[in-house]
């Protein structure tokens, strides 16, 4: 009987095992181009990066804070009290501000010494440190339909609808969603490069 060597392996096919492996290499490959090209178009068209600018939404949101915004979520979605939404500014449309929603359309709202009511029952300030309150007066405002009244957790330094009134919903353009800059504030900002005014008085 007489020996053979064997030079170079191959599987069944009869394919050298070497450009089997460059093949799945090269689908690898293209697998990944192909979704990371999927996940930048999702960044580009779903998400929005910006910079929030001043401080009016402490505790939550810091000045120069990075944070994403979800550009589309309210064509799916209504807007909810509690949510943090960026819109532009309705004094001067070229700036962005960002602020909490705290009246929702057809509501009475009205602040006495600080405090919110909504319809005439006193609403919780769960985003609200109580240093960061004031003693502000306002209203009573019937806020008028597809507009929201909108305040900064830092009471007393924002700029707000108790100045320049209630936000038509057609300046609402973003939900914040989660912060990415800096790396200790990293995490989602559910109540549940661009940028954006915490305006401050």
């Amino acid at each position: 009987m007489q020996d053979t060597q064997q030079t170079g392996s191959s599987d069944a096919s009869g394919k050298p095992a070497n450009s089997q492996l460059r093949h799945e290499l090269r689908n690898w490959t293209r697998d990944l181009a192909v979704a990371l090209v999927a996940a930048i178009v999702v960044m580009i068209f779903l998400y929005q990066p910006v910079k929030v600018e001043g401080n009016s939404m402490n505790p939550l949101l810091t000045d120069q804070e990075r944070i994403f915004i979800n550009k589309f979520v309210y064509h799916f979605e209504p807007i909810d009290r509690g949510d943090v939404v960026v819109f532009w500014y309705p004094l001067d449309r070229s700036k962005s501000f960002i602020k909490r929603v705290v009246g929702l359309p057809g509501e009475t709202i009205q602040i006495r010494a600080g405090d919110v009511y909504i319809d005439g029952k006193r609403l919780p300030d769960q985003y609200v440190p109580p240093n960061y309150l004031d003693g502000s007066n306002y209203g009573p405002l019937k806020i008028p339909p597809d507009d929201y009244f909108v305040m900064g957790d830092h009471r007393d330094s924002s700029n707000d609808s108790r100045v320049f009134g209630p936000v038509p919903r057609s300046l609402i353009y973003g939900k914040a969603v989660f912060a990415y800059w800096p790396m200790d504030h990293i995490g989602s900002l559910a109540p549940s490069s661009s940028t954006v005014n915490a305006a401050s008085k």
